[in-house]
């Protein structure tokens, strides 16, 4: 049981709504008979990014290099725990450059600082997904030869494979929502091909995340709405992904961290939502409430921890081109000045019209899943493949989320090089729960260009 410093129960530890567990699917003619599931270490609790030099020091690390981007850095949290493990005897060099929403560009700036400043024996991530992933870049360009183009995932890259360990990477998330801080995922933008994509590979899961609820106090309302709107979308897909049994049998060599859903990530998937329906609104509407914020970093560990073993699928694929390819729109709370969809909004968009498409791949999951999200609409509403949709939007209007693909600057003619975007991100599409092809693709953009 999670308690509040004053010795309060969070509301979200009440037993979830009497739905009944939807049963496992069964087995398809895949033949997989195995899942695997692997998470870092955890620190979890209001001040925990204190004792961050303590862990570096019981690791052995002499010398580390701690990431950040300027926003942070201009929190001051970042220079706190670089001065804290200096105290623990640990030697910190800082790079505040990492940039919100990385580009090879970005990524490729930050590599070429730690070469030049190298060695290290440690490596510090403190910021949203953004630094956390460019940490993962800069952890492994500093270990393992070649360049990143070498290391992102195909058909962009080569997708090769680390030959050589990678250093201790202390994770510590000042946003609720990415889930990178669990995960094996570096995503990044390719400049040149206008393309969102991304590094898979278990070797990047960080060492040990240190969850420290507070750093997440100063989120303006929308980041927190978008990075929140992530970790559902983390819950719902890995909670619908594909049934690991249904896989190809694989040999030892060819697990990859996405094995599909499966018992362990479904609990990690089942509690999230149940966080999130009771702090999501509120943490959105008031930034200074503890309990919801603390609610909310909760579900976005428990939403990573899910996710991160059995995979996205459907809204995170599209969610690479809404991003990659956006023009002129500006959310608030964000950098000004520069045209961005954040991560958590993009996946948002086209949810809903998602999961009104995996519905009949198994309709008792989804409407498990709109009962956890919002017991009380979800019993009032008729259920049926307009359940979760109906649920996920009127979420998204009260906290603020554009009301679909138009609002962000998207027409009906960008639809075909949205589908070729997505269709791109077959790694993710291949733990959709039922076969997407480009008119499948096609009919979910169209569907979200407008919600509301």
């Amino acid at each position: 049981m999670i308690q509040h410093t004053d010795g309060s129960v969070p509301p979200a530890t009440a037993a979830t709504p009497a739905t009944p567990v939807p049963a496992a699917p069964s087995g398809g003619p895949g033949g997989e008979t195995v899942f695997t599931y692997a998470s870092p270490a955890l620190k979890f609790g209001p001040g925990a990014s204190a004792e961050v030099g303590y862990e570096l020091a019981a690791r052995g690390a002499r010398r580390a290099i701690l990431v950040t981007d300027p926003g942070v850095a201009a929190t001051g949290h970042p220079a706190r725990i670089a001065e804290q493990a200096r105290a623990a005897g640990v030697e910190v060099v800082v790079f505040d450059q990492a940039h919100v929403e990385p580009t090879d560009a970005s990524l490729e700036l930050a590599v070429s600082f730690a070469r030049d400043a190298a060695p290290f024996d440690a490596v510090v991530a403190v910021g949203g997904g953004s630094s956390i992933d460019t940490a993962k870049a800069v952890n492994l360009l500093l270990t393992n030869p070649g360049e990143l183009m070498d290391y992102i995932n195909a058909p962009v890259g080569k997708a090769t494979a680390p030959v050589n360990p990678l250093l201790p990477l202390v994770a510590v998330p000042t946003t609720t929502g990415t889930g990178s801080e669990s995960t094996t995922i570096c995503v990044l933008d390719v400049l040149a091909l206008k393309v969102k994509t991304g590094i898979s590979h278990a070797a990047l899961r960080p060492t040990l995340a240190v969850v420290d609820p507070d750093l997440t106090a100063t989120q303006p309302p929308m980041v927190t709405a978008a990075a929140g709107m992530d970790i559902l979308c983390h819950a719902l897909e890995s909670y619908t992904a594909r049934w690991y049994s249904s896989m190809d049998a694989k040999q030892p060599q060819q697990r990859v961290p996405y094995c599909g859903a499966n018992p362990i990530a479904d609990l990690w998937s089942e509690r999230a939502l149940g966080l999130l329906s009771a702090a999501f609104r509120t943490a959105v509407r008031e930034g200074s409430d503890e309990a919801a914020r603390e609610q909310m970093a909760l579900a976005a560990t428990f939403a990573g921890l899910g996710f991160g073993n059995a995979g996205v699928h459907v809204p995170h694929a599209n969610a690479y081109p809404i991003a990659g390819r956006v023009r002129d729109y500006r959310p608030e709370g964000y950098p000004e000045g520069e045209a961005i969809v954040p991560h958590g909004m993009a996946v948002s968009l086209t949810a809903p019209e998602a999961f009104r498409f995996t519905f009949d791949a198994d309709p008792a999951r989804h409407l498990r899943a709109a009962a956890l999200l919002d017991p009380e609409r979800a019993a009032s509403l008729e259920e049926g493949p307009d359940l979760l949709p109906a649920v996920v939007t009127a979420l998204m209007k009260d906290i603020g989320i554009p009301g679909g693909l138009e609002a962000v600057g998207y027409r009906d003619d960008d639809v075909d090089d949205l589908v070729g975007g997505a269709m791109q991100q077959q790694r993710l599409l291949a733990t959709a729960p039922k076969p997407v092809g480009e008119a499948d693709l096609a009919r979910v953009f169209r569907g979200s260009m407008r919600h509301w």
